[in-house]
């Protein structure tokens, strides 16, 4: 979702935005956040699939599968063993040691495989896995690469011809991270000369927008010298197209997206500072929840319990990232006639974004709807929960 598209609309009131995927670059973050709009996505639900796909992607490389299935399918015996080997005794090299990178390393262990990794931080291996203290020195001693590394700007064009040339001659280059991790022209020159003796590539700099046609050189000039190459496999991002993984991301984003319309939690917000709250009960009576976005300026809060003084302040939690701040606040003993006055005076504070006020639904029984409709803060009713936004 675009900055205009973000823009677009005041009355669309989009509070949240849910990305069932792990990647988030299709959103303007940074935008969304300046808008109060909280951004969710899925890290952990696909990992499995995705190193699953490179396991196969290793072997299917290194016995030049593909090739050979090809040939078939156009009725060609070709049996060959030149240039196929195992990968037991073979040494992995993973850029990106984190939730698939991790997976990964222990699968490949139980095929006999060494690994080392490469990651920006230092983390902890597991198994025999070994950590080295560059790119450089993974590409020199690894026989085959594969990326598992976010669209950032220390990792765009990460994988050029200078880092192609580093790699062992003859070894197999793998990427289901993120396209523009990689100059796909420089890879295919690799590949004609022999340098690389095979890839796999999953994700690339610009996609089509649906299936069907249209893997072609609209998306890139060096589409059709990909298409000519031996032991090359293309897969259209697939990494995470499995049964498992999409009920999985299904689940994760869901949960996440009620957690924050019905309680406020930012736990897991890509363009949010991650705040919690224990959840108010029923037993609390006449509680609650101030849910406020405001730009991370000085004397917010100062404001903020001027505003709430008169009353109990249960809990209370602030955190800011960037230009953003997110406060949440439970407030005890709130009558009914206090309600339009807290709401207003926090929602017009200088640095305001986004001002919501939750709580649990039996408390505003009593005076719906007359009350609620006079404000127009019947606006967000859920399971349980009473919500109040602008």
């Amino acid at each position: 979702m675009s900055r205009n598209l973000l823009s677009a609309d005041a009355d669309l009131q989009l509070v949240v935005i849910g990305c069932f995927c792990i990647g988030t670059n299709q959103v303007d973050l940074t935008h969304a956040a300046k808008k109060g709009i909280s951004v969710f996505n899925s890290p952990f639900s696909n990992s499995r699939s995705v190193a699953e796909l490179v396991i196969s992607e290793i072997i299917a490389l290194s016995r030049q599968i593909v090739d050979r299935s090809n040939e078939m399918h156009q009725g060609i015996w070709q049996k060959v063993s030149k240039g196929c080997w195992e990968i037991r005794g073979k040494t992995l090299g993973i850029v990106g040691y984190g939730h698939i990178g991790s997976q990964l390393s222990v699968l490949a262990e139980a095929f006999g495989m060494s690994v080392i990794y490469y990651d920006v931080i230092p983390i902890m291996p597991l198994g025999s896995a070994r950590q080295v203290e560059s790119l450089e020195d993974l590409l020199r001693n690894a026989d085959f690469v594969t990326l598992h590394v976010p669209e950032i700007p220390d990792t765009i064009g990460m994988m050029g011809t200078e880092e192609f040339s580093q790699m062992k001659q003859g070894a197999y280059f793998i990427n289901n991270a993120r396209g523009k991790v990689v100059d796909l022209a420089a890879m295919a020159s690799s590949l004609e000369s022999g340098q690389l003796a095979g890839a796999a590539i999953d994700v690339f700099p610009k996609e089509p927008g649906s299936n069907g046609p249209g893997f072609n050189d609209s998306l890139g000039e060096f589409i059709p010298r990909l298409h000519r190459c031996k032991n090359l496999i293309l897969t259209p991002h697939i990494g995470g197209s499995t049964e498992e993984a999409q009920r999985a991301i299904g689940s994760e984003v869901a949960t996440a997206l009620t957690r924050y319309l019905n309680y406020g939690t930012t736990l897991g917000a890509v363009n949010f500072p991650e705040v919690d709250l224990r959840a108010i009960t029923t037993q609390d009576e006449r509680h609650i929840r101030i849910c406020h976005v405001h730009r991370n300026e000085p004397g917010v809060l100062k404001r903020i319990n001027e505003i709430l003084g008169g009353h109990n302040i249960e809990k209370q939690f602030s955190d800011s990232k960037g230009d953003i701040a997110y406060l949440m606040a439970d407030i005890s003993k709130v009558g009914e006639e206090e309600v339009e006055a807290i709401y207003t005076s926090i929602s017009k504070t200088p640095a305001n974004i986004l001002t919501r006020l939750l709580c649990e639904s039996s408390f505003f029984s009593f005076f719906l709807p007359s009350t609620c409709e006079e404000l127009e803060l019947n606006r967000q009713i859920r399971y349980g929960w009473f919500g109040i936004e602008i």
